[in-house]
């Protein structure tokens, strides 16, 4: 950094002050960690995604800049006229000689404000035990009725729908609906919620709604929302927002989920999985049943041999009762097989039918045999001017060579 400790000033290039004073402003700790409110202006976002504008109150402007690493990470879409609060680090922009703020977090005006209420309340509803976890009931793990409380209009809805249909159509899903955002917002919640609980009885309630800001989703803040979610009767999965997404409902629910797709995939099985379960009990069952067959082979072989060995009668009587009922279920077991069997041979002869000549010649292909029946293989049977017969697949005809046959290959 360049002294004025001397007695005479020294004469400075126009760079080097302006990078005295850059090196001046960055080395001050409070303004590389600060928050600027103001209204945008002049934004414009470059071909390199870097994002430029500035920020203006009633008597000045500063430059800004969002590089773009952090523009990527915004969830709003900035316009001339926002009022924001920008935080980040000042800095000098030294080819023109202008201070710029570099912007590394965006919120809207008044988004601070807010996060302090909702600490607040976050501290009052965490002391009256509502994100207690000894509160949380498990989800059930197959749900026959799915309740939703979200806007009918919403992407969230769509999105739970989309989801159950692929994961778990049998589900039957019933909406409560109500708006997820605005004034009226908290009071149309609280009432789907007591419909769902009075009236409906699902297995288990989805509370859903896409992202937004912080003021977006501030209905889910709202104290007497929370307390409905807390005290429901029936559990309830919140899929509110997007991943970073946090209300105060996802604390008081019985499980959080990032989305609303993920809280239908966390009240709904997956079949696929299902049928997987269901293919590898048929499989175990079947070794199940060669084992029975077997044993009751073995029995029965036994129970024959005591048989011929023991002649008084109640014994023969009793061994004879003993022999139906193993042959009883031994029929019903051969029974069974039979079917395999024969599905297995109506199978293969599905397969045999596709090897059948005639397919064959249906697709092009002719058999070439002489007038005497024999086959043509190769084209060293062939002669000048000899009679053939063609056959295709739907006729024969007769034909001559009228061309010398070309040979390939080795004599």
């Amino acid at each position: 950094m360049i002294s004025f400790d001397q007695l005479t000033p020294p004469v400075l290039q126009v760079s080097q002050l302006i990078r005295f004073l850059r090196e001046l402003i960055e080395s001050e700790q409070v303004l590389q960690d600060i928050w600027i409110a103001g209204e945008i202006s002049n934004y414009t976002r470059a071909a390199s995604g870097h994002l430029y504008f500035t920020l203006k109150d009633q008597t000045s402007s500063l430059k800004c800049v969002i590089w773009k690493g952090s523009a990527l990470r915004l969830r709003m879409n900035l316009r001339d006229g926002m009022a924001v609060e920008a935080h980040g680090a000042v800095s000098v922009y030294e080819a023109r000689g202008e201070c710029q703020l570099v912007v590394d977090a965006l919120r809207l005006a008044g988004e601070g404000v807010l996060f302090q209420e909702f600490l607040r309340r976050k501290a009052l509803l965490e002391s009256e035990g509502l994100f207690d976890s000894s509160r949380k009931r498990s989800i059930p793990e197959i749900s026959a009725r799915i309740g939703v409380v979200t806007s009918p209009t919403g992407a969230a809805l769509q999105d739970i729908l989309n989801t159950l249909e692929r994961r778990y159509p049998l589900a039957e899903l019933i909406l409560s609906p109500a708006t997820v955002q605005g004034d009226q917002a908290p009071n149309q919640i609280i009432a789907a919620l007591k419909i769902q609980n009075q009236k409906i009885h699902p297995d288990v309630i989805i509370l859903a709604r896409g992202g937004g800001s912080l003021e977006d989703l501030w209905a889910f803040n709202d104290e007497e929302v929370v307390r409905a979610v807390a005290f429901s009767p029936i559990p309830i999965v919140t899929g509110i927002g997007h991943e970073t997404d946090f209300t105060l409902c996802d604390f008081a629910a019985d499980l959080r989920a990032p989305t609303p797709t993920a809280a239908a995939e966390q009240v709904s099985p997956n079949i696929a999985d299902y049928l997987d379960r269901l293919c590898k009990m048929v499989e175990s069952l079947s070794v199940a049943v060669n084992q029975s067959l077997t044993l009751i082979e073995d029995t029965i072989s036994a129970s024959t041999d005591r048989l011929m060995r023991v002649s008084p009668r109640g014994q023969i009587e009793n061994n004879a009762r003993r022999l139906d009922e193993l042959s009883s279920r031994w029929l019903i077991a051969i029974r069974h097989a039979y079917e395999i069997q024969l599905a297995h041979l109506t199978n293969l002869d599905g397969r045999l039918a596709a090897l059948d000549p005639q397919t064959v010649l249906r697709r092009g292909y002719a058999v070439i045999r002489t007038e005497d029946g024999l086959t043509l293989r190769s084209i060293k049977q062939v002669n000048l001017d000899q009679q053939i017969q063609v056959q295709i697949s739907d006729g024969e005809f007769c034909a001559k060579v009228n061309t010398h046959p070309a040979k390939h290959g080795r004599d």
